[in-house]
């Protein structure tokens, strides 16, 4: 007994053995499951945000492939031939559209220019700005849509000169030989596309090294924390300014437009309800740009990007039946492959430097 009692003291007094014979380790080894409507509020929670975020997704496809399609129609089978006055339009909708967004809806913080040298930058982005999307639109009264995103699809290659040339930048010769079929598939396309026009070609070849030289100026000159402003506070201040540039080019350029304008809606009132959409339009393809990174990330912003040039050109073709050859569409794949390959190049590069 006493031998008994001896042992029994022992054991209590063995903190390893107590704590093996209390129920608190063992409640906090195995976690008390939730209770069901705890578990289906999570579930509810992941599938409304999946639900979301494939809405903006789609709003994204719909705008972007919306706008092309909207100009297109506008200016060659419409008949409004009058690129820089659209830009223009697209330009005061922006500026009209993000005010609202931001001092109304308050949808981002507002930010202010701190200094004449940042307005000044501001004011460089937006003429290059000007220039592309000019450029961008002009290129499709001449160009099917097909053969215009085949051509924009090239943006990689333009980035990666102008970064050279500005910044001195290099890249692995990895990133370099993945541009070599982002160039051969723009040449394929171009030798067998139907309905080639070269002003067209230029202009749209014009669009995308503008498009490529504003993303590595911007790079550049709003680098400091203290320049830096959300991707809709500066289409606040870029897309008045760019207005501000197209009007004297568009009265230059065009003519009496606005007069042209305003009688062709007396004549044709349709032609208003496509303004204003199409101008609408083309603010919601920022608004979407900037929600799906948001809500994703800049690479999927990309990959996406990558599809939708492909989406546009299929979509334009059913809808305007301009004739596409196989060599045609060989090319378009080799170009967007070639994208592909740089995409993953850079974020490997990315990576080992890091």
């Amino acid at each position: 007994m006493v031998e008994a009692q001896t042992w029994t003291t022992r054991r209590m007094s063995n903190p390893r053995l107590h704590t093996l014979d209390t129920n608190d380790q063992l409640q906090l080894d195995i976690p008390q499951t939730p209770p069901s409507d705890q578990r289906n509020n999570g579930s509810n929670i992941n599938n409304n945000n999946l639900v979301t975020t494939s809405l903006i997704i789609a709003s994204w496809y719909f705008s972007n492939i919306g706008v092309l399609l909207l100009n297109k129609y506008l200016l060659s089978f419409y008949g409004y031939r009058y690129p820089i006055f659209l830009t223009m339009l697209h330009m005061l909708s922006c500026a009209a559209y993000s005010y609202a967004a931001i001092n109304v809806v308050q949808f981002v913080p507002y930010q202010q220019i701190h200094s004449k040298k940042q307005f000044l930058k501001i004011f460089a982005l937006s003429a290059i700005f000007c220039f592309s999307v000019v450029c961008g639109n002009t290129s499709l009264r001449y160009l099917p849509v097909s053969f215009n995103q085949a051509i924009g699809a090239t943006t990689p290659f333009f980035t990666a000169i102008f970064a050279f040339l500005i910044t001195c930048k290099k890249e692995t010769a990895e990133v370099y030989l993945a541009l070599l079929p982002v160039v051969l598939g723009i040449v394929v396309s171009t030798n067998s596309e139907p309905l080639f026009h070269l002003f067209g070609f230029l202009v749209c070849v014009g669009s995308t090294a503008g498009r490529a030289l504003k993303s590595v100026v911007q790079g550049i000159i709003l680098t400091s924390e203290a320049e830096k402003l959300h991707s809709m506070n500066l289409l606040l201040y870029m897309a008045p300014l760019a207005a501000m540039i197209l009007l004297p080019v568009t009265l230059y350029i065009e003519g009496n437009v606005f007069a042209i304008t305003i009688e062709k809606a007396r004549s044709d009132p349709f032609i208003v309800f496509l303004l204003i959409g199409n101008a609408t339009v083309a603010y919601l393809v920022n608004l979407t740009n900037f929600l799906v990174t948001k809500h994703t990330s800049a690479l999927t912003l990309q990959v996406l990007g990558n599809a939708k040039a492909a989406v546009a050109a299929v979509v334009s073709v059913l809808i305007f039946r301009n004739p596409v050859t196989v060599m045609g569409m060989t090319g378009f794949g080799i170009t967007i492959m070639g994208v592909v390959l740089y995409s993953e190049a850079k974020k490997r590069s990315k990576g080992a430097s890091h």
